[in-house]
């Protein structure tokens, strides 16, 4: 008598459980802001970047040892990585490190919200198959109206660090840029998303290897709490959340997935408050309400006019020569997977913290280092 096989997981199991993992990444990348906020307290902001990419680089080395993954192949696509480790890690990373030495964490996180913005409106000059729509406009002017809410237009910005927020906002802008070379760049290369999330914080981690000896010189004293922070944002932030984000974008795609997003500033604020008692005036919360609202809508369709296909058979066989998800994310943001997102300072897959919302490598970020969208929307600090 042969074995039974095993049973098939109910609809619902597997969506608890892609749903678990789905809130496990939203609160990591959406804690990475207040890891950075910490590791600063110790090290310098270039060192707590090269710590977080070195201890991500670690995670994602093991899995692809464990996955028996290869490293991608090519003088032309290891180029392009090196450029996408560039604008979706190793530069936004580091604005966010230097953005929080005067800013708070809460605020970092809501301008990596930004980067669905930032991509939509680069979207529309670099990749001519996205075309405006009076929503997706409307969207981007709310988005930036928020912004402009959570700064305090009003009052001349008084009590908000403009250089700081400037970097925060320049590194959710590296996020949707990186985005969108990713993909133009990447996309059809046979790799793996992992593989090529793993090579592009590799060579991140090169770039800040070359880079912190000559800004930063080596600490007098390391304290606990700094060298835990910088861990946690590396091996969790970076890594663990990019294999994390890898899973939710097989399971139920980068739309989907994309949607953690829109959860990182709240979690970020709310981390910021109770762990870091930073103070919350009611246009924080009700600016970044307005940014996530035009994000959203920036991220809209037009609904497909697919006309029927003539042959139904045809029409429903699967394709299996289709270009790998890549983008990566965010993270908000970044949608295949690109090494990012959103982080906090998300990773976009790579998300920057973010992260992301479309999938990139780097599965904002936040920085993010987050998966992205078409628009290299993301998140991952």
């Amino acid at each position: 008598m042969s074995p039974a096989a095993p049973p098939t997981p109910s609809p619902a199991s597997r969506l608890l459980d892609w749903r678990v993992r789905f809130g496990v990444l939203a609160l990591i990348w959406g804690f990475s802001f207040v890891f950075i906020k910490v590791g600063t307290e110790g090290f310098a902001p270039f060192q707590v970047t090269f710590g977080r990419l070195l201890f991500g680089t670690a995670v994602l080395a093991v899995a692809l040892v464990v996955k028996r993954d290869r490293l991608p192949r090519g003088a032309r696509v290891w180029g392009h990585l090196t450029v996408a480790a560039f604008l979706l890690n190793a530069l936004p990373f580091s604005l966010f490190a230097y953005a929080e030495l005067t800013i708070p964490s809460t605020l970092a996180g809501i301008c990596n919200a930004t980067t669905p913005l930032w991509g939509m409106l680069l979207s529309l000059v670099a990749l001519s198959e996205d075309r405006p729509t009076r929503v997706r406009a409307a969207g981007l002017g709310i988005g930036f109206v928020g912004v402009l809410t959570v700064l305090g237009a009003w009052q001349g910005f008084s009590g908000v660090d403009v250089t700081g927020t400037a970097l925060a906002l320049l590194a959710s802008f590296s996020y949707a840029v990186g985005w969108i070379y990713v993909r133009r760049t990447l996309s059809g290369t046979g790799a793996s998303n992992l593989s090529l999330a793993g090579s592009q914080v590799g060579l991140a981690t090169l770039q800040l290897a070359v880079v912190t000896p000559l800004f930063t010189s080596l600490p007098t004293s390391v304290e606990v709490l700094p060298l835990l922070a910088v861990v946690a944002l590396g091996a969790l932030g970076t890594g663990y959340a990019m294999l994390l984000q890898y899973g939710v974008v097989a399971e139920v795609g980068p739309t989907t997935a994309a949607m953690v997003t829109y959860f990182i500033p709240v979690i970020a604020t709310a981390a910021g408050v109770a762990l870091l008692d930073e103070q919350l005036t009611w246009n924080t919360p009700v600016g970044a309400l307005i940014v996530l609202t035009g994000a959203a809508l920036t991220q809209s369709r037009r609904p497909s006019r697919r006309k029927p296909h003539p042959n139904p058979v045809a029409a429903n066989t699967p394709r299996t020569n289709a270009a790998p998800a890549f983008a990566a994310t965010t993270a908000a943001t970044p949608p295949t997977p690109v090494v990012g997102i959103r982080s906090a300072g998300a990773e976009p897959v790579v998300t920057a913290d973010g992260v992301p919302p479309h999938p990139v490598v780097g599965i904002r970020s936040a920085g993010a280092e987050r998966v992205g969208t078409t628009d290299g929307a993301p998140c991952r600090a």
